[in-house]
């Protein structure tokens, strides 16, 4: 074990944070960390610590930091002006990319976050169908708007189709308009689509649910409940979105949503997110088209800027290259499998949940398939854990591993030995 050390100057600027940021931090990661630079697959703290970094800025540096492909793009921007508040060519042709590329996508309408993009999605849904309830899944991540609250990660588990908010300061009315199913629960949630249609605006799901994957047919049923039923179906691909393939989850499933979300990938670091979706329902951004009554007010002041843009049409055609799908999935299985195999040869209960570019481990001794599976694993054993890894070099959040074109076979390396010691760790622990 390596071990990680802080130094003075880090331990002072987490004081500093202290006193100007609420709880330490910017309410993302863990405050005990502050990075001072990142290259391609690796991470240094403000101490000199490096680490492989796993987290990837919560998933968006898919091909790596710094990438100097990136790098080149944005410094040619810049002296060209940063934002606008108008259109200009390098969101025109991040937009026609995602529509060639994104099986839903007729047209995109840009925002700076994916929490943004969530709301806009399910207001444009309610705006077409002129029905107010959102139905989502328990354990599904939305965004940080008020809808998006709900349910998220509840401490109490409701009966559905409750909803429970997840946040202070949330109207209670908000509960009375949000559906809450089962993940992965086929037969209720086409009988809650059902029992539901005549109020429901819109279904909001990710596709793979933070670490859970579709059974099968789970997601074939929703499109044909939805379609049956004439209620939009909203695919959340913000994390998913040209991470699983290029065309996304939907792409990678073979459904498609009436409406998606995007963001992470899209930016290639900076701040952009998008809503996508067919002509019919998209054409509610348009007065002209819809008139005063159907027509869904958007705007942003940083939405679509052309630095943002210009990186993230760099980093889709990195994705384009050289079999970088094949490579990421190669990757990830490699880390499953190590993950696998040493915690039970130390005899740890334990699950690998996920794909290979989505993953990470439950601590449990029963199949995980929906938010209530995921929150009867034993956190404790998964903060020791991660600790562990921490300690020998390697940095993720604390439930996945966001795997990018960036790890190297070294990388990998790193990782099962420092796998291999945290499950010891936990074996002797026990």
């Amino acid at each position: 074990m390596s071990g990680v050390t802080k130094s003075q100057a880090e331990k002072d600027l987490m004081e500093r944070a202290r006193a100007v940021l609420p709880a330490g931090g910017f309410g993302n990661f863990t405050p005990d960390i502050v990075i001072a630079r990142g290259e391609g697959s690796r991470v240094w703290d403000v101490s000199g610590n490096e680490y492989v970094d796993y987290l990837l800025g919560s998933g968006p540096m898919v091909i790596g930091h710094a990438h100097p492909e990136v790098i080149e793009a944005v410094t040619a921007q810049l002296p060209l002006g940063s934002t606008f508040f108008a259109d200009s060519e390098p969101g025109i042709v991040l937009a026609e990319e995602i529509c060639r590329a994104v099986p839903c996508a007729d047209k995109v309408r840009f925002v700076s976050s994916g929490s943004e993009a969530d709301m806009y999605a399910m207001r444009l849904a309610r705006a077409h169908s002129k029905r107010e309830k959102i139905l989502k899944f328990e354990g599904g991540y939305h965004g940080m708007s008020d809808f998006g609250l709900m349910s998220l990660a509840p401490k109490t588990l409701a009966n559905f189709p409750q909803a429970v908010p997840d946040s202070a300061g949330i109207p209670k009315g908000v509960r009375d308009d949000v559906i809450v199913a089962p993940y992965n629960d086929t037969d209720l949630a086409v009988q809650m689509i059902a029992e539901y249609a005549s109020e429901l605006g819109g279904v909001i799901v990710e596709p793979f649910q933070r670490l859970l994957p579709p059974k099968p047919g789970f997601l074939e049923a929703l499109r044909e409940a939805t379609r049956k039923h004439n209620v939009p179906l909203i695919f959340d691909e913000v994390v998913t979105g040209f991470r699983f393939a290029f065309g996304g989850a939907q792409e990678y499933y073979g459904i498609t949503p009436d409406l998606c979300t995007l963001g992470k990938v899209i930016g290639g670091g900076y701040p952009l997110a998008a809503i996508a979706g067919n002509d019919e329902i998209m054409a509610h951004f348009d007065k002209s088209q819809v008139g005063e009554e159907g027509f869904t007010f958007q705007i942003g002041t940083l939405s679509g800027n052309p630095v943002a843009s210009v990186a993230g049409l760099k980093t889709m055609e990195i994705l384009k290259r050289d079999d970088a799908y094949t490579k990421m999935f190669a990757t990830g299985r490699t880390i499953m499998a190590a993950l696998e195999e040493h915690l039970g040869r130390a005899g740890i209960a334990a699950k690998v949940v996920g794909v290979p570019p989505l993953f990470d481990v439950v601590f449990t001794d029963r199949d995980v398939h929906d938010y209530r599976g995921m929150f009867a694993g034993n956190a404790a054993m998964a903060k020791r854990f991660n600790g562990i890894m921490r300690e020998c070099g390697i940095l993720k959040p604390d439930s996945k591993y966001y795997i990018g074109l960036c790890h190297t076979e070294a990388d990998v390396a790193l990782t099962i030995d420092a796998i291999a010691t945290a499950a010891e760790g936990l074996r002797k622990a026990a």
